[in-house]
């Protein structure tokens, strides 16, 4: 074949360039030249041209090409792909870092949970019996106060006290509008999925007394086991109340630590617990209850069996629940 220059337009990435080579050179000279060009090592170089396509040789088992034997000839446009070789470093890094996060969020998936020492009742983990999320309404006023009532209902010693030896997890703790359910005081969404209290006023400027919530807060915690207000449910949800006025009483005591619960809610006194503990059904911790006393102490609970029943008409929970084992 004679000896013979011949013109090759190159286009990579909108851009064309002229090239002038021997038509008998091998087809490594035009990779070299397009290196200069482009800064694209001929190693990542893809040439295609009237439907074929050639990469530069990785090997030399057999002979290679001259360009006139590649099929170029003089006047051929060429369109090129290829990446230089500071990009490729780009993409590599890019690659590593994402298969490193998923390497790390893989090994963090099969590591097994650290059981933290408790000083409380429970021996299971504070962190899988408890309210994972908590989320005030934030187009409503005050929310920051919101999300602190929510905050402390979700840290309350006696209430995780009840989750972990239930073991009841909610997934969130949110609160209920006034205006979007006014007949209601809480809803149990999917046995825990989600929990809705109303912790603001009718008239939205203050909110609801703690304790009037966390009592609602307890009965909506049954409905993680039952749907109904059957005799099952009330058996529970007074049993709920009494343990978290017992649970109380005992911290008042000195025998329950609450060290690794935080800083949440404490009742203001001795008088206090022992009127929760009374009206709920608990033992009197003077055990020395004069005639009078005993009056008292019976028509606080019948107060609070109306409270209940007050309740159980204010809760949107119903229908058949999957009980919890």
């Amino acid at each position: 074949m004679s000896h013979e220059d011949i013109m090759l337009t190159v286009t990579f990435r909108g851009k064309s360039h002229t090239v002038f080579l021997p038509n008998d050179a091998p087809l490594s000279a035009l990779h070299s030249r397009l290196e200069l060009l482009t800064s694209v090592p001929p190693s990542l170089q893809k040439l295609i041209y009237r439907g074929k396509k050639f990469q530069h040789r990785q090997d030399d088992s057999d002979p290679e090409p001259t360009i006139a034997q590649a099929g170029l000839r003089d006047g051929i446009k060429v369109q090129m792909l290829g990446s230089t070789v500071e990009e490729l470093g780009q993409l590599n890094a890019a690659d590593s870092a994402h298969q490193k996060k998923e390497q790390i969020l893989r090994e963090r998936a099969l590591k097994p949970q650290v059981k933290l020492r408790s000083t409380g009742s429970s021996s299971t983990s504070s962190h899988q019996y408890c309210f994972h999320r908590i989320e005030a309404l934030t187009h409503l006023p005050r929310p920051e106060t919101a999300t602190e009532c929510l905050t402390t209902l979700s840290k309350d010693p006696a209430v995780l006290h009840v989750m972990q030896k239930h073991r009841f997890s909610v997934g969130l703790l949110t609160e209920l509008a006034p205006h979007e359910h006014p007949g209601l005081l809480g809803l149990n969404v999917g046995s825990g999925d989600t929990i809705k209290l109303r912790i603001r006023l009718d008239t939205y400027d203050g909110f609801r007394p703690y304790l009037e919530v966390r009592r609602v807060l307890c009965h909506e915690l049954a409905h993680n086991v039952w749907g109904e207000h059957n005799n099952d449910f009330k058996e529970l949800n007074s049993q709920l109340n009494r343990e978290v006025a017992e649970f109380e009483a005992a911290a008042r005591a000195g025998t329950h630590g609450l060290s690794d619960l935080g800083d949440t809610y404490q009742p203001s006194s001795d008088g206090e617990v022992e009127a929760l503990v009374r009206v709920l059904g608990g033992t009197d911790l003077r055990g020395n209850d004069t005639t009078e006393e005993h009056r008292i102490r019976a028509l606080e609970a019948a107060t609070a069996r109306l409270r209940n029943e007050e309740l159980e008409r204010s809760c949107g929970t119903s229908g058949p629940q999957k009980q919890s084992g």
